[in-house]
């Protein structure tokens, strides 16, 4: 019986060990995420995230699309490695606001259809699933 249980045991271990435990693997994948506020202000442009595959970002920020690594296990966060289009549009403003605040993001919480991201110094980007 003993060995039995060892037996489950390490099956169960290894059949964890191949798990996402990024955000994909918590909720985000699949999902279009629109940005509705930076710091508790309505974000005034179109922006969105999503997260195509484990350790992958993409999106769209008010002028151009991005492309991105996120591999911190969740609830961390960290968005790197960022390649950016270069096309101007009257919402540059409102584009490094977003980047900015992106870059800045440590922490991340999937809470049905919102997505928070936040830090320690109290920033906070508030995403929704888009429909």
């Amino acid at each position: 019986m003993l060995r039995v249980i060892i037996t489950l045991s390490i099956l169960q271990g290894l059949s964890n060990c191949g798990s996402d435990e990024t955000l994909t693997g918590y909720g985000a994948v699949g999902v279009a995420w629109q940005l509705t506020e930076i710091d508790g202000v309505l974000f005034p442009a179109q922006a969105t995230l999503q997260f195509p595959r484990e350790g992958q970002i993409e999106g769209e920020a008010p002028c151009n699309q991005f492309t991105g690594t996120q591999s911190a296990p969740y609830p961390w966060f960290a968005a790197e490695d960022i390649s950016v289009t270069r096309r101007a549009c009257p919402d540059l403003d409102a584009e490094y606001a977003f980047f900015d605040a992106l870059g800045e993001m440590s922490l991340a919480e999937v809470t049905g259809d919102t997505l928070i991201l936040s830090n320690d110094a109290g920033r906070e980007m508030v995403f929704r699933s888009a429909p």
